[in-house]
This record gives structure tokens, sequence and C-alpha cells, in this order.
């Protein structure tokens, strides 16, 4: 008998391919064990390839499942994403473009690139997303995101990049911190300080350049507390918990009880550049990049 693949096919692979546990799969899409154990067999003969490799105590997937995993969930963003075009196209709008940044791009880059799209393209929803560097590069990967902003510069071969934004960094510490700007020549003055710091997970990249400020000083700073959010970052400063150094746009905004210096004697600079996928065909994307180039010159 021959089959064809359908959706349910895909869908009950990828919740599976997910739990790796036919129990915990079946709860989810609410079906017996036996039945999407018959569904996936079905699915592998189609296929014709071996996606689960089961034993009584585990379920693993193969190299060809693995590929498949990851064919499925882009196949299936991009279905889902399709169909709420659709929605709001049918609604009179154009549709809906997905955009993930870092949270020092909602200072400056964002704001003008929305105000943009907003006056140009009235019709065009957008969806923002404060994500890390390289989840945001993971959802445009696999068509979750259309256009990221991000602070690292090595990408995968199958995404654009393009800097939109250069900033220095500042030293950011507790309001009555005894350093004034007037007192400051360099970071090694502060040397003995705790210092808090965005997680090498945000990008080992902008981490690195960070501790290389301190280290042309001649010292290795003491990090007591890392974070992905300026936020926390500002609140742990704020209560006297550590100093930071931060890209200075990204101070702007925050009523809390600190203060900055800015590094201006310093080589290092961050930059903050926007990627998006290759072979994204989106005319949504195409208008959004338009909007944000047309912004910069």
């Amino acid at each position: 008998m021959s089959y064809q693949i359908e959706l349910r096919h895909l869908r009950y692979f990828q919740v599976l391919a997910e739990e790796l546990n036919f129990r915990k799969a079946s709860e989810r899409l609410y079906i017996a064990q036996p039945g999407l154990s018959r569904q996936i067999k079905q699915l592998e003969e189609i296929l014709g390839s071996q996606l689960l490799l089961r034993t009584k105590r585990s379920v693993k997937l193969t190299p060809a499942g693995a590929y498949f995993k990851d064919e499925v969930d882009r196949l299936l963003n991009q279905l889902e994403q399709t169909k709420k075009q659709v929605k709001l196209i049918h609604s009179g709008d154009y549709g809906e473009i997905r955009i993930g940044f870092v949270g020092s791009a909602i200072h400056h880059v964002l704001p003008r690139l929305i105000t943009r799209i907003n006056k140009k393209h009235p019709n065009i929803h957008t969806s923002l997303d404060e994500l890390a560097n390289h989840a945001q590069i993971s959802m445009i990967e696999n068509d979750s995101l259309d256009l990221g902003f991000v602070r690292i510069s090595s990408i995968p071969g199958n995404l654009e990049s393009c800097i939109v934004h250069e900033d220095s960094f500042s030293i950011v510490l507790p309001e009555q911190h005894e350093m004034t700007a007037q007192q400051f020549t360099n970071i090694g003055q502060l040397k003995e300080e705790k210092f808090i710091l965005f997680s090498s997970e945000y990008s080992s990249e902008y981490y690195d350049k960070v501790v290389s400020i301190c280290r042309d000083q001649g010292f290795e700073p003491t990090v007591s507390h890392k974070s992905i959010h300026a936020f926390t970052i500002f609140k742990l400063v704020e209560n006297g918990l550590g100093v930071a150094i931060v890209p200075t746009s990204l101070i702007d905004g925050y009523e809390l009880k600190i203060k900055s210096i800015p590094l201006t004697k310093i080589p290092q600079r961050t930059q903050l550049s926007a990627i998006w996928k290759k072979s994204n065909r989106s005319s949504l994307l195409n208008k959004a990049l338009e909007s944000l180039f047309d912004d910069e010159h």
C-alpha cells in the first residue's frame, strides 16, 4: 500500500522528536501510543528511511531523523506564518514582519525603523521579540524570524548582515560611587571592583571584547555576576554589587540610581548588525530593509 506524507505525519514526528518519549508525545498530541507508533512507522516507510532508534529505555534520532526534524521545523514554521499572513491580508493588511533584537537596538535603531515602516507602509504589522544573539540566528535560519539585530560578527553563510550602528563603551557605577568623570582616566582605576557583565551566552565575541578593555590596562576583571538583560545588570549596579561596562547607547531610558562615564580613550567599539536570511523571499522583508537603509542614508 502506498501513502503520501500528510500534515499529521509532520506534526506527530515533530512532537516526538522534541520529547523523544512516546508516552509524553502521545499525551501532547492526545492520541494513543500505538496510534502514534503506527503513524511514525508509516512516515518512515514513505521516506524509506529510519528516523528513530527505539529501545525499551530510550528513543533517539538517527542522522536522517535529525535532518528531517530541522526541515519539518522550517516547514511548519513557514506554514504557521503563511496562515497568519493570509488572515492579515484578508482583513486588509499586508501581513507581518517578525523582528528580533538585542536590548540596545530599542534605543536608537528600532524606533527609527518602526516609525519609517509605519509611515511608508501603515498596513504592515511588526512583531518584536527581544532575544539573545544566537537565538535570533537560529530563528532566522528556521524561518521563525524575518529580521534580527545582533551584536555578533560571525554568522552562518546562509545569512546576510550589515552594520547599522557603531557604539562606544561606558563604565556604569552606582550613583553614590566615589569615582567621578573628572577623576577618571582609565579603567585600571577600578581594577579592585567587582564587574557585572553581559554573559558570554549573549555573545562570546562581545564578552571577550569587553574583557579586553580591562586586559589592555593590565588586569583581569573579577566578574561577580553575568546576565543577558541590561536592566538586570543596571539594577545590580544600582544596588552596589559591582560596576559594568556596556554600550553607551544602552544607558538611555533607565530611571535608576546609576551614573556612567564614557570610555573615550579606548580603541574598542561595538557594532549592531542587521541580519536576515538570503533565501527569504518575503516582500515585507524587502520593504523593511528598504526602510532601514533609507533611514541610514
